[in-house]
């Protein structure tokens, strides 16, 4: 496919990188001279130097016959005006990174579909997603997340005394907006009836909100009941907004910490009800201070990839349970998932790569994407698009008809609000679906929802 990529930052460097590789036409367009220079010596791409929020080097980089046009500066501007021009010059799908939140808040302005962009990406709210998906989940086998984290895909195993073990389904009364998928015994995969019984050992995969999931797992297993976690976050950053925004639950007990007294005030004015405390973690005497050793998580969310791991170090020999970082350069990627294992790191997260990871998803010529895959690729996770006049729309779930072991996880509207929805809940036009399904039945399935 034909891909214009704007700004040669981290990600999109990496973007256009991967992209190649993967036997995309990609073309650049960077006004930087000196990062020019090092695209060209190591990429096998077409760059145009000029600003990426001009229609005359968009239109250069034939960003009006591209399939895509992904637009991931370091300002949110840029890329959101870059993206509404190539739209209007006829690209077919554009892509925006976002750093503020404000653009993806659509309570007051929708800012992606006032200026026409199909998806806007923010690399640290991603990145928390990530982080925040260990916090709270320490003990499932697999966990899954569609709509950037609104809706999990657990896998829970029954222990001997759980609540739900030798009921029929029927009778353990979920809460609306949780489903069970599949139910795995002596290693046979299945979707189950009102009628099916749990027994101990057997695996369960339960989908909903978080919040929700965390609250019932105890119903499958008496060791996940809820339990209050103390969590440390190093570093006043985007990725730690975002991560207190996931963890907004009574059972977190979030403090942050960072050497930059503004930062802490806006922090502190933000969420009231976290404690903020202004130092610097690399001070040993600051985190004997604060007790850092008695935290469930500490996680280093600074932009200075040393600082998150030598404050992860001293975090861990001092006693805390689990240590998480960001990692910023792509040199120190490779080598930190090498040593985390020795270094008891519980979870290292770039921006930069679920960034690529998340946009990955949707660049394909077909009218689906794959989020994501169990059992070894046997069923897939797949979003589609609901198109107006397709034989789906305005339809209840009931009636789809939906192949066997076929599951609507979520609907996701224009809104980016997310649901697991039941038997009754109504398809609408321009609704997203996940859908875990046999990838035998995929082609089926979106047919069911194309355009008549």
């Amino acid at each position: 496919m034909k891909i214009v990529v704007v700004g040669a930052g981290d990600v999109g460097k990496y973007l256009c990188k991967v992209l190649s590789e993967d036997g995309h036409s990609v073309t650049l367009i960077e006004a930087e001279d000196e990062t020019i220079t090092e695209v060209e010596e190591n990429l096998d791409i077409r760059v145009v130097k000029g600003n990426g929020a001009s229609a005359k080097f968009l239109m250069q980089a034939s960003a009006q016959n591209a399939d895509y046009v992904l637009a991931m500066t370091q300002f949110d501007q840029l890329n959101i005006v870059a993206c509404a021009i190539a739209s209007k010059l006829g690209a077919r799908k554009t892509i925006a990174r976002v750093h503020d939140m404000v653009y993806s808040d659509v309570s007051a302005f929708n800012y992606r579909k006032n200026f026409n962009i199909d998806i806007l990406i923010n690399p640290e709210a991603l990145t928390a997603v990530e982080l925040a998906k260990h916090i709270r989940n320490p003990a499932r086998f697999v966990v899954e997340e569609f709509a950037r984290g609104q809706i999990e895909l657990q896998e829970i195993e029954i222990s001997e005394n759980a609540e739900a073990l030798g009921r029929p389904l029927k009778e353990l009364k979920l809460p609306s907006g949780i489903k069970i998928g599949y139910v795995e015994s002596n290693g046979v995969l299945t979707v189950p009836t009102a009628d099916t019984v749990l027994n101990a050992g057997d695996k369960v995969t339960v989908l909903g909100a978080p919040e929700s999931l965390s609250k019932n797992a105890h119903i499958f297993s008496e060791a996940l009941s809820e339990q209050s976690a103390r969590v440390v976050l190093y570093g006043a950053t985007e990725t730690s907004v975002a991560l207190v925004r996931r963890l907004s639950h009574s059972r977190f007990k979030v403090r942050v910490i960072d050497p930059d007294i503004k930062k802490c005030r806006t922090m502190a004015e933000t969420f009231p009800e976290i404690t903020v405390i202004n130092g610097s973690a690399t001070s040993l005497r600051l985190l004997e201070e604060e007790q850092i050793g008695n935290a469930d998580y500490f996680v280093a969310c600074t932009k200075d990839d040393e600082e998150n791991v030598m404050t992860c170090l001293q975090a861990k020999k001092l006693g805390a349970k689990n240590v998480e970082l960001v990692v910023n350069k792509s040199d120190y990627e490779q080598v930190i998932q090498n040593i985390s294992s020795f270094l008891n790191i519980t979870a290292a997260a770039s921006p930069r790569k679920t960034s690529v990871a998340e946009i990955k998803k949707y660049i394909t010529d077909k009218h689906y994407t794959v989020a994501g895959s169990l059992k070894n690729g046997d069923i897939e996770f797949i979003e589609i698009k609901v198109e107006s006049d397709s034989w789906g729309e305005g339809k209840k779930l009931y009636e789809l008809n939906l192949p066997p072991a076929t599951i609507i996880a979520a609907i996701v509207d224009e809104q980016l609000n997310a649901k697991v929805p039941g038997a009754p809940d109504i398809i609408n036009a321009s609704d997203r679906l996940i859908v875990i399904l046999e990838k035998k039945n995929v082609p089926q399935v979106v047919d069911m929802f194309l355009e008549k």
